[in-house]
């Protein structure tokens, strides 16, 4: 299984407005670049996906899985788009910001970093894992193959290394 970030602005649609949509979901449409495209029909139904915020905010809020595969983006009027549907699993109680992600070393090959204007990004397990252990309640699980919720974990990561808004 493979691991994604999908970036919103949340002025546009917040984490919040994703927990609403409940077990439902909401479609991940109006993508209007060719390589989230193929990122977009590559996911699967049951992966998960780091759920940011773009703008002021910049980090990672919550989790949502793929509940429905890609299929035409309905507000794309010529047809060339995808659009997939996803739901909220889980907030982070510590967001993880891009700051504190643009820190850690073994991250600086991490889409988010290399190609911030991407809105549809694949995530190593590796980087699941090293993004993660910034939320003190979760954990990635490399071995695992991605994105895992531990709500009885707690990990040691240091005092600050958090920084920005609960959603």
């Amino acid at each position: 299984m493979s691991n994604w970030l999908l970036k919103t602005e949340p002025e546009t649609f917040s984490w919040d407005q994703q927990v609403e949509r409940g077990a439902k979901g909401e479609p991940w449409s109006g993508v209007r670049n060719f390589t989230a495209r193929r990122h977009l029909k590559e996911m699967k139904e049951g992966e998960l996906a780091f759920f940011y915020h773009t703008g002021e905010e910049k980090q990672i809020v919550g989790i949502v899985e793929v509940i429905r595969e890609s299929y035409p983006d309905p507000t794309d009027k010529e047809g060339k788009f995808l659009a997939v549907d996803v739901k909220a699993i889980e907030p982070l109680p510590n967001p993880v910001t891009l700051a504190a992600i643009k820190a850690e070393p073994r991250l600086k090959d991490m889409a988010l970093v290399k190609y911030s204007r991407l809105s549809v990004q694949p995530v190593t397990a590796a980087e699941v894992e090293l993004s993660r252990h910034r939320d003190r309640r979760h954990r990635g699980l490399a071995g695992g193959g991605g994105l895992v919720y531990e709500p009885e974990q707690d990990l040691d990561c240091g005092a600050g290394s958090h920084a920005g808004k609960s959603p």
